[in-house]
C-alpha cells in the first residue's frame, strides 16, 4: 500500500537478517524465537476416520513433520480429536497437534481439549461474509467489533487455561463483509483482520499466538505478510509467521508458486514455521518445506556473522506491486523487452556451440513440443573467438524459429577479437552479446557497448552492483541505455542473489535507471545448490519469483537446467506464478482436507485434462464451501464441493449451479466457460 511506504517490516532487504519473534511453545515444540523452522502438514482424512488420521499422522511425523493440523468443522469431529490424540500418544509419538477451526465456536472449545494448538480463520470465526455491499460507520464498525470480543473471548480463555498455542490464520478468500466494506479485498484488510483478533486476545494477557496471512497469489500473499510484520511492528507485536501459499494446486504448479511465497519471505528473514499445501498426498509437501527451510537457515546463519553495507536508497515499495520503469528494447523478430511488455524467455544451451546438429534438435524439438511457452532466445556460451565462427551457420538453421540469439562471450574472447572477427555482410538479426565484466574493467564496458551499437547488436553487461555503483555505471550513464541489458550472474559479495539483484536495480536507477534488468538463474548464483531438478526449480523460483515480485526483471534464464524444454517450461511455469506472465490456464485449487466432499487429486487432473489450453482462464477447484468462493477471489470460475456427489458452480465469486451431480459437473463447467466467451477449441 503506498499509504504504508514508510513501514519497516524487515532487518535488511540485501541480506538475510532472521526477524526475532516471541517463542511459542505447541506442546514440546518451540516456534520462533531462536528454534529452527518447523515443518507442518495436514491429514486429508476424515477427521470421525479416527484410525485413517491417526495412521496420516503417524505417516506424517515419520516423514519429518514437526506440527500436523487436522480439520474440526464440526462439534462430532472436535470430540474425534481426543481419540486421535489418544492413539497418537499411544503410539509413542508426541507430534503436536492443531485443530483447524473456521465456522464453529463450539468445535473450538471442544477442540481446545483435545490438541496443543487450535488455529482460528478471522473472516470466518463469528463474523459475516454473505458478501453484503454496507456501508458501515464508524459507531456501527465499534459496535461489530465488541459483538467479536465477546464471541472470540471464550476461545482465548479457553487456550490460556489448558496451556493451548493458537494460530490467527488470516486467508485472503476469506475476509468478513465488514472487512471487505472498509479496506476492500486487499492485503490490508487482511492484516486488520488479523489484528482485530490479537487485540482481543492481548486483552485477556494471551500472546501464544502465531500469525498467517496466506492467499493463492504469491504477490498478495507477500505483500499481506511484509505489510502484516510492518503494522505489529508499529504495535510492539512479535509474534512468530507461520508461511504458505494456500490453494497452490499440484504438481511443478504448486512447488513454484509456494517456493515463490515462503521463498521470498524467508529471505526477507521472515518466517518461523512453514506448510506447502499440494493437491496430493500431504506426505509429498514434507520434503519441499524442508528444503525451503534449510536453504533459508543456511543463509540465515552465514549472514549472522557478515556486515556489509547496504545500499545508501531503496526505491522499492515492497507493499505494492509496481513494475520498475524501463526502456523498451528489441531482442529480434518481434521480441522485445522492458517497457510494459512480458519479460522474456531466453534459454541456455549446454552443448559447445561446435555441436551445432545438437543444438538444432534440442531447440526444434522444444519449440514444437511447447505449446504456449516457446523459447524467445537461445543463449549460446562461446569460449574463444574459433567458437565464433561457428555461429553464422547455426544462426542461418535457427533464425526462423528462435526470435533472438544470446552470445555469451568467455573471458578468453576480448574486444579485439570482436572487432577482427569476419562478421556477414548482410549482418545478423536478433543479436546479444553478453559478458561479465569486472569493476577494474569499466573503461572496457563503455566501448564494449559501443561496439554492440556500431554492429546494431544489444549489449548484455553482467556485473554486480558494487561493480556498476563504483566505476562502471560512471562510464555508461553519459552513453544512456540505448541497447543496454544490465545482469549478473558471479556473486561478488556475501549478499543472497534476491539482495544481489534489488542492490543492481538501486545502482541501475542511478546511473542508467531505465536499462532493463534479465534475471539469470545461474550455478554462480545459488546457494549451495544440489544437481537435481526439485532443487533446481525451488532455487530458481525463490530467486526469479522474489525479484519479480518486486517488480524487477524484463527477461528470465534458467541456466542450470540442461534440458532445454525443461529450463524452458519452467521459466514460464516462474512467470506465471510470480503473475508476470500468463501462458496457460491458472488453477486455484485446494489441498485436500477432512471437509473435502470428493477426491481433490483425480478430479483436478481430471479437469486439467480438459482445460489446460486455456490461456489466461484461471479455474478454482475447492473441496469444500470453507474458503471456496472467497479463495476464488481472482478466479473466473469455480468448481466447488457442496455436497456429497454434488458440485456447485461459480463464475467469479456468484454461485450460478447448484448441487450439478458429479458425474455431469465437468461438462456444465465447460458450458459455463463457453456460455461467457472464454472457451476456445484444443489444437
Amino acid at each position: 500500500m503506498s499509504t504504508h511506504s514508510d513501514l519497516n517490516y524487515c532487518a535488511s532487504r540485501f541480506q538475510a537478517k532472521r526477524r526475532l519473534t516471541r517463542e511459542v511453545m505447541v506442546g514440546g515444540v518451540g516456534i520462533g524465537g531462536h528454534h529452527p523452522i518447523r515443518i507442518q502438514s495436514m491429514t486429508t482424512t476424515n477427521t470421525q476416520d479416527v484410525d485413517a488420521t491417526v495412521k496420516q499422522t503417524l505417516a506424517l511425523a515419520e516423514a519429518g513433520c514437526e506440527v500436523v493440523r487436522i480439520t474440526a468443522p464440526n462439534k462430532k469431529a472436535a470430540e474425534a480429536l481426543g481419540e486421535i490424540s489418544k492413539k497418537v500418544r499411544a503410539a509413542k509419538c508426541e507430534v503436536p497437534l492443531v485443530a483447524d477451526i473456521h465456522f464453529l465456536p463450539s468445535a473450538a472449545m471442544e477442540a481446545a481439549k483435545h490438541v496443543e494448538k487450535v488455529r482460528i480463520n478471522p473472516g470466518n470465526y463469528a463474523d459475516k461474509k454473505k458478501f453484503a455491499v454496507l456501508e458501515y460507520s464508524d459507531s456501527a464498525y465499534q459496535e461489530e467489533l465488541e459483538r467479536l470480543h465477546e464471541a472470540f473471548s471464550p476461545i482465548v480463555l479457553r487456550c490460556k487455561e489448558l496451556g493451548r498455542a493458537m494460530r490467527i490464520g488470516t486467508n485472503h478468500g476469506s475476509l468478513s463483509d465488514r472487512l471487505m466494506n472498509r479496506y476492500g479485498d486487499s492485503p490490508l484488510g487482511m492484516v486488520e483482520s488479523a489484528l482485530e483478533f490479537i487485540r482481543i486476545a492481548e486483552s485477556h494477557s494471551y500472546q501464544d499466538i502465531c500469525l498467517s496471512m496466506k492467499a493463492s497469489n504469491p504477490k498478495v500473499m507477500v505483500e499481506a505478510y511484509r505489510l502484516a510484520v510492518a503494522r505489529m511492528n508499529q504495535e510492539g507485536m512479535n509474534y512468530p509467521l507461520h508461511l504458505g501459499v494456500t490453494e497452490a494446486g499440484d504438481g511443478e504448479d504448486a512447488r513454484v508458486k509456494s517456493a515463490i511465497g515462503i521463498g521470498s519471505l524467508l529471505n526477507d528473514g521472515l518466517g518461523d514455521t512453514i506448510r506447502v499445501s499440494l493437491t496430493e498426498d500431504p506426505i509429498y509437501e514434507v520434503p519441499v518445506a524442508r528444503d525451503l527451510a534449510d536453504k533459508a537457515m543456511a543463509l540465515w546463519q552465514l549472514h549472522e556473522t557478515i556486515e556489509l553495507s547496504e545500499p545508501t536508497k531503496d526505491s522499492i515499495n515492497p507493499f505494492e506491486f509496481r513494475r520498475r520503469n524501463t526502456r523498451v528494447i528489441e531482442l529480434g523478430n518481434g521480441c522485445n523487452i522492458g517497457g510494459e511488455t512480458v519479460p522474456a524467455v531466453i534459454v541456455k544451451t549446454h552443448h559447445p556451440i561446435s555441436a551445432a546438429s545438437e543444438i538444432v534438435q534440442d531447440v526444434c524439438r522444444t519449440q514444437t513440443t511447447l505449446k504456449d511457452s516457446k523459447l524467445e532466445g537461445l543463449q549460446i556460451p562461446l569460449e574463444s573467438i574459433d567458437d565464433l565462427g561457428h555461429f553464422a551457420a547455426l544462426h542461418e538453421a535457427l533464425h526462423s524459429v528462435v526470435k533472438c540469439f544470446v552470445l555469451e562471450l568467455g573471458e578468453a574472447i576480448d574486444l579485439n577479437d570482436l572487432e577482427t572477427h569476419e562478421w556477414p555482410e548482410n549482418g545478423l538479426a536478433g543479436i546479444t552479446l553478453l559478458q561479465h565484466i569486472a569493476q577494474e574493467d569499466a573503461f572496457y564496458a563503455a566501448t564494449f557497448l559501443q561496439f554492440c551499437r556500431d554492429k546494431g547488436f544489444n549489449c548484455a553487461i553482467d556485473c554486480n552492483a558494487d561493480a556498476l555503483r563504483d566505476e562502471i555505471g560512471a562510464q555508461l550513464q553519459p552513453m544512456g541505455s540505448a541497447n543496454l541489458i544490465l545482469t549478473r550472474s558471479s556473486p561478488a559479495d556475501a549478499r543472497h542473489p534476491v539482495g544481489s539483484y534489488r542492490a543492481l536495480a538501486e545502482a541501475a536507477n542511478e546511473f542508467v535507471p531505465d536499462a532493463p534488468i534479465w534475471i539469470r538463474n545461474t550455478a554462480d548464483n545459488t546457494f549451495a545448490p544440489k544437481d537435481y531438478f526439485s532443487d533446481r526449480l525451488l532455487e530458481s523460483s525463490i530467486l526469479s519469483g522474489a525479484v519479480l515480485c518486486d517488480g524487477i526483471g524484463d527477461a528470465i534464464s534458467i541456466e542450470t537446467e540442461p534440458l532445454l524444454n525443461k529450463a524452458t517450461t519452467l521459466a514460464y511455469n516462474i512467470l506465471q506464478g510470480a503473475r508476470s506472465r500468463i501462458s496457460k490456464t491458472e488453477f486455484v485449487a485446494c489441498p485436500s482436507c477432512g471437509r473435502t466432499l470428493f477426491d481433490l487429486q483425480s478430479v483436478t487432473q481430471k479437469i486439467r485434462s480438459r482445460t489446460d489450453h486455456l490461456k489466461g482462464v484461471t479455474i478454482a477447484i475447492m473441496g469444500c464451501i470453507v474458503n471456496g468462493p472467497g479463495e476464488m477471489a481472482d478466479a473466473d470460475f469455480g468448481y466447488v464441493g457442496g455436497a456429497p456427489a454434488k458440485i456447485n458452480l461459480y463464475v467469479g465469486k456468484e454461485c450460478v449451479k447448484y448441487n450439478v451431480p458429479a458425474e455431469e459437473a465437468l461438462d456444465r463447467l465447460i458450458d459455463l466457460i463457453k456460455e461467457h466467451g472464454k472457451w476456445v477449441e484444443p489444437n
